[in-house]
């Protein structure tokens, strides 16, 4: 006989939350969380009559570590529990809440203020009394054991991968695939790597490799064009060599070499110099930007020299009538030139005749006549941002720009002359844009 005055059970509204670790075996029809979630809602069943219901939401966390609240499912929870929707979380066990003591005493304090309980299935006790809360510190602390000794493992684990030369994954380097967590060499990207160490070995100086590599198109495993950053680390990485590194430790790979020891050692005898040192270098292996096309006012060629006091390189410009100690009458021009002074003056003379009004719209005209060509607001902008763009190109590519500019540089007593090839100024313009749309394109 029921009686009438028995007050009604409250009714609790019970989230349940799950998680794994690790994302293996998430897509089966019938995973590890929805066993979790059976499991509870089984025990959220038998608290029937004291008015425990499960809610409909969700809190899953698939491929979350329990060593971090930075988890959506969890996240959500506590966004209900904030707005007052759920008095119970129930979980399969205390460790799937939070492996980390720090953390769960966090969630306790957000339990408590907001009056929720929380409950695991497979470990009974209660948080709201003093011997439920040492039960669950006691706990909690043996979770974070376990924890920290499964993170030792696995560091323990990657540490003997590498020194047998094992592949333990992570990003891939240019010139390899992985396949069955193996290093295979790719063939096309391997000439590439191997094209890079021997350019470099040329050239000495990763600035201006980068510049070429980019002015090339040439781009990375990911697609994008590279820059002096992505080169260092390429030329440094040991996987190169066949080896495998843990903890600036070197041992022998598994997988093959691309780099042979003659070459590595050739590029890296390079990268051990100064980067000062690798740019005074480049510095005078630079072709002279005005070399063949200088000459004094009586006609004689002025030939590039330089002299070098200490650490230093002059560059000049002489001319061959004072090397060769040849009478010249009254001198009416200056015989030796201080090489940056001149060719900075040519370079301004150049920019300031691309952007008269005559030789922009004779550009255009040029441009337009051709098959795919140049749009007008690019040769406008390319006209316009001369110095911008000359600064992007390395030397030798300058002085080759120079030579199709310039038929003549005249020395004389009041200066400069110059004799421009206005046919040329059209094809230079073009070659300049290209590195200008390469950029947009990325």
């Amino acid at each position: 006989m029921m009686d009438i005055n028995a007050r009604p059970k409250r009714r609790l509204r019970c989230a349940i939350y799950t998680r794994k670790s690790s994302e293996e075996g998430l897509d089966m029809e019938f995973n590890s969380l929805d066993a979790q979630r059976e499991a509870c809602e089984a025990y959220i069943a038998s608290q029937r009559s004291e008015g425990w219901v499960a809610t409909r939401e969700r809190y899953d966390d698939g491929g979350f570590s329990g060593g971090t609240l930075e988890r959506p499912g969890l996240k959500l929870l506590l966004a209900d529990i904030d707005d007052g929707l759920i008095d119970v979380v129930v979980v399969y066990k205390i460790d799937r809440l939070s492996r980390s003591l720090m953390d769960f005493s966090k969630l306790v304090e957000i339990f408590d203020r907001n009056g929720v309980t929380f409950v695991s299935v497979t470990q009974s006790f209660n948080t709201t009394t003093s011997m439920g809360r040492l039960t669950l510190n006691i706990l909690l602390s043996f979770a974070q054991f376990e924890r920290e000794v499964i993170g030792e493992r696995i560091r323990d684990k990657v540490a003997a991968s590498r020194k047998r030369g094992i592949w333990m994954g992570g990003y891939v380097p240019l010139g390899y695939d992985v396949q069955d967590r193996k290093l295979l060499v790719n063939d096309a990207e391997a000439a590439s790597v191997r094209r890079i160490f021997e350019r470099f070995v040329e050239l000495g100086s990763a600035t201006v490799l980068a510049r070429e590599l980019r002015r090339d198109g040439f781009r990375n495993k990911q697609g994008t064009l590279i820059d002096k950053g992505y080169l260092y680390r390429l030329l440094n990485n040991r996987v190169y060599r066949g080896e495998a590194v843990h903890k600036g430790k070197a041992y022998p790979g598994e997988h093959d070499a691309i780099i042979d020891n003659d070459l590595w050692d050739r590029a890296h005898a390079i990268l051990q110099e100064s980067p000062r040192k690798r740019a005074n270098n480049s510095r005078s292996r630079t072709p002279a930007l005005l070399k063949g096309l200088i000459f004094s006012d009586t006609g004689a060629a002025m030939t590039p020299t330089s002299t070098k006091k200490g650490a230093k390189l002059y560059r000049y410009y002489v001319s061959m009538d004072v090397i060769r100690n040849r009478e010249t009458g009254e001198e009416t021009a200056p015989m030796r030139l201080a090489a940056g002074m001149v060719e900075d003056t040519v370079v301004t003379e150049v920019r300031r005749i691309l952007q008269t009004p005559e030789v922009v719209t004779q550009v255009i005209a040029a441009l337009k006549t051709e098959k795919g060509a140049t749009s007008e607001a690019d040769v406008i902008a390319a006209l316009h941002e001369f110095t911008a763009l000359w600064a992007q190109l390395f030397p030798t590519e300058q002085a080759r720009i120079i030579q199709l500019l310039i038929r003549r540089v005249t020395v004389t007593a009041d200066g400069l002359e110059l004799d421009i090839r206005r046919e040329g100024i059209a094809g230079v313009i073009r070659e300049m844009v290209a590195p200008r749309n390469l950029e947009t394109a990325e």
